[in-house]
């Protein structure tokens, strides 16, 4: 009797040598999250994969916590201190409230999906952030006039190449299309737009807008050859550009994580704080619809309600 009750009590004393295989996943657990780069994109392009949804593996760490629990580990317990510290290194700025920071001008940035059955409805929505300007994708000839007319005299200046557009309360000069079609796709495809923005202030500052081809999950892996093809492209445009300071907005078909960016990211400075996840509308888990910027800041991102589209349109503060 005295020996069971000695072994029971040794089963539920917590101890360093137990769940060491549990503190090893938990380590990697860290790795992955503190160094997603190690992780090749070779066929499938598994790195860019992980790094669309990298703030999601966070959920992670919950379960370890538990099975630490179960486990009674000491070892498995402190190693998770590995992956909350990569964690909150790597997102938890974008939690961070700074009280209203200082800025200069709203934009808002939308896919409004070329099936929207509702683009005066969807104009009004995006208008509700009081934003200066206004960027939408999958834009239809069919629906131009209705976004038109609902934009109305609150925006009278704006540029539209081929579905993209870009609404301005501010003059607009010099809108011509941005070549970003990889090849392999139709001389129809523009997706791209340069604007000079000329602002209440006198600065004039370039805009551009962009849609960058889908990216696809199939059993083969993460199929986004033309989309990383056409950011290359559009990152050239931007390098190339005499303004300093420069607004990207656009839906570009992956996070500001994913290394199929680099591109663009290399010449643009992402957003100081907030998620707003923007795909898909229905249950948003990844934000691809962009706000970035040159010699400025974006301050913070935030998603705004549902339209006709299967994106959340997203509202940023910029600070010049």
């Amino acid at each position: 009797m005295s020996g069971a009750g000695s072994s029971a009590g040794a089963r539920g004393r917590w101890g360093w040598r137990r769940g060491r295989v549990l503190a090893g996943v938990t380590v990697l657990v860290a790795g992955l999250l503190a160094f997603p780069s190690a992780v090749p994109d070779t066929a499938g392009r598994p790195g860019s994969l992980l790094e669309t949804f990298l703030p999601w593996l966070g959920l992670v760490v919950p379960v370890l916590l538990g099975l630490a629990v179960l486990r009674r580990s000491l070892t498995a317990l402190v190693a998770l201190l590995l992956p909350v510290g990569a964690w909150l290194g790597g997102f938890g700025g974008l939690l961070l409230s700074e009280g209203g920071p200082a800025y200069d001008l709203v934009v808002v940035q939308h896919n409004v999906s070329d099936e929207n059955t509702d683009p005066a409805g969807t104009a009004r929505a995006l208008t509700e952030p009081d934003p200066g300007l206004v960027a939408v994708e999958e834009l239809t000839a069919g629906a131009l006039p209705a976004y038109a007319a609902a934009f109305g005299a609150r925006y009278p200046h704006h540029g539209v190449v081929g579905t993209v557009g870009l609404w301005s309360k501010y003059p607009l000069t010099g809108v011509r299309a941005v070549d970003i079609r990889p090849e392999g796709i139709g001389p129809d495809w523009n997706r791209g737009l340069r604007a000079d923005v000329r602002l209440p202030g006198g600065e004039t500052v370039a805009v551009y807008v962009a849609h960058l081809p889908s990216v696809r999950i199939r059993p083969t892996g993460f199929a986004s050859g033309w989309r990383d093809e056409s950011a290359r492209l559009l990152g050239a445009a931007i390098a190339e550009e005499r303004r300093g300071r420069v607004i990207l907005l656009g839906d570009l078909n992956g996070t500001v994580d994913d290394r199929g960016l680099d591109p663009v990211r290399e010449q643009m400075s992402p957003p100081g704080r907030g998620f707003a996840f923007s795909w898909p509308a229905s249950f948003p888990v990844a934000r691809i619809d962009q706000v970035l910027a040159r010699e400025a800041t974006v301050t913070e991102v935030w998603s705004l309600p549902a339209t006709g589209s299967d994106h959340l349109p997203v509202a940023a503060r910029i600070r010049l």
